[in-house]
């Protein structure tokens, strides 16, 4: 099971690659929203803001979110892990069920890119 240190390093490796991503990539997260990401095995919630192509003002709570957040994420620490390391493929674990991603219908089309 991954530790909240391990789960919290994934995220901020998520940041970087998504801060010095071009193309259809940095079009895709050019959106200014509120996120979240619950990370189930550890009753934790990272909160935080993507804006201008990168994952902003990351905190986090314990147990489920506090508010809404635009975009949500639900997953297990090591799925998070595997997905930041590219070891478990989005659609994949999304289709399954394993990741629960939760958004508007204009921000699903825009972040498809990303899946």
């Amino acid at each position: 099971m991954a530790t909240l240190d391990q789960c919290r390093a994934a995220l901020d490796r998520l940041a970087q690659n998504l801060s010095s991503a071009d193309g259809n990539v940095r079009s895709a997260t050019a959106l200014d929203r509120s996120l979240s990401c619950r990370i189930t095995d550890l009753d934790v919630t990272f909160l935080g803001r993507l804006s201008h192509g990168s994952v902003q003002e990351v905190t986090s709570v314990p147990g489920p979110p506090p508010h809404k957040a635009e975009i949500r994420l639900s997953m297990a620490g090591d799925d998070l892990v595997a997905l930041v390391d590219g070891k478990l493929n989005f659609a994949k674990a999304w289709g399954s069920g394993r990741v629960k991603l939760e958004a508007g219908l204009r921000d699903l089309l825009r972040l498809r890119t990303l899946l």
